[in-house]
């Protein structure tokens, strides 16, 4: 889609297509295209049913919201969902004007709208901002939200109560994880941190610890189990502490305990417990060995053990039937003498192909186990567990 096809989608008639394309969803898509191009022209029709399954797709982000909204491909699948951007906006005091120099299509501009802020935002793609303007708008935002097209250095972070920026970490060769490879760059995201009053700049989860400013507090957030992205809060939107994981939906959240070294390590105890993605990210698997009265199987892997149950947020529990060095025939006469036909499989520093494994097995049985694969002093071993 163009932006002279998604202008034509705004108006009246782009309107009435966008509801005819609504009402083909689960209809066979050759269908759908003839029974709208009986009314429109093959780009108008085009534009609304590729529309329609976007808007589809992302109600799973946003909820009621994504029937009025406006995607592209690109823009939804990096589009914060919505109860990640409010848990963020909760930290912004209504009423602040905000500064958003990399807004896409909008997900993070409409969290901070209605929370009651004024945002000025750009984006380089004119049909990114375009769409972005739209979704304000359709969403009863457009007296909160300004969006041009423009480079993120359009805007002077000092005129902001707030700098909100998401660099773009997509180029033409795919996702790239270096910070330097950010659009823009990080010594350019950097610089204007350093112009503004407060910041908040939403970044991968696997950002290293060197590139996060002096003074700023990094925040990881998860939600059910899947880590979204790392925050990082410079400024007066810095907390106390210089790490910070958070769950959601539940809103728990942990900082480190100072009182607290490295976890210890030892042997296989009745449970394993898998901490959250977020608290390994954050560096506070001692804090959570400590929760739980446990230590790590082995001294550089984020496997918890130790026999107490112990129900906590922040790790998921299996109890162990069974240890076993690992190897294929010898987990395989397991798994069949427990008659398991169903295994989950999860690993940590195992260098197995999971997806190969689950085929050379030939699991056959009516039981189901998760088994965990990991090294513990550079010797690799099998659990099989049940889910606690």
């Amino acid at each position: 889609m163009d932006l002279d096809a998604f202008r034509e989608l705004l108006t009246p008639r782009g309107q009435e297509a966008l509801t005819a394309a609504a009402e083909t969803v689960g209809d066979d898509p050759v269908a759908a295209v003839t029974r709208l191009r009986k009314i429109y022209d093959a780009g108008l029709t085009s534009a609304a049913l590729t529309q329609a399954g976007l808007r589809r797709r992302a109600k799973e982000k946003f909820g009621a919201d994504a029937d009025l909204m406006y995607f592209t491909q690109a823009g939804l699948e990096q589009a914060t969902r919505r109860e990640v951007a409010d848990h963020r906006t909760r930290r912004v005091v209504p009423g602040s004007r905000v500064a958003d120099v990399c807004c896409g299509i909008g997900g993070d501009l409409l969290a901070l709208a209605r929370a009651g802020c004024a945002v000025e935002a750009v984006d380089a793609d004119p049909l990114t901002a375009a769409i972005a303007q739209a979704n304000a708008e359709a969403l009863g935002f457009g007296d909160r939200v300004s969006v041009r097209t423009a480079d993120a250095g359009a805007i002077d972070p000092a005129a902001f109560d707030v700098l909100f920026a998401d660099p773009a970490r997509r180029t033409a060769r795919g996702r790239t994880f270096d910070p330097m490879g950010y659009s823009p760059p990080w010594p350019d995201v950097l610089e204007m941190v350093a112009k503004a009053r407060s910041a908040c700049l939403k970044v991968a989860p696997g950002i290293p610890y060197e590139f996060i400013p002096a003074g700023a507090e990094a925040e990881w957030v998860s939600y059910k189990g899947d880590v979204k992205e790392a925050v990082i809060w410079c400024g007066a939107l810095a907390g106390e502490t210089d790490r910070r994981a958070t769950i959601l939906p539940s809103g728990d959240t942990m900082t480190p305990d100072p009182d607290l070294g490295q976890a210890g390590h030892g042997p296989v105890g009745r449970y394993i417990y898998e901490p959250d993605g977020a608290a390994i990210r954050a560096h506070l698997v001692a804090e959570i060995a400590a929760a739980v009265e446990g230590h790590l199987l082995d001294p550089h892997i984020a496997y918890i053990t130790g026999d107490v149950a112990v129900r906590t947020p922040w790790a998921s529990r299996y109890e162990v039937h069974e240890t076993l060095p690992f190897s294929l025939k010898r987990l395989r006469a397991a798994l069949r003498e427990r008659g398991v036909g169903n295994a989950t499989i999860k690993k940590r520093g195992s260098a197995v192909d999971i997806d190969k494994l689950r085929k050379d097995l030939r699991l056959s049985g009516d039981k189901s186990a998760v088994v965990i694969l990991t090294r513990i002093i550079d010797r690799p071993f099998a659990f099989i567990c049940d889910p606690c």
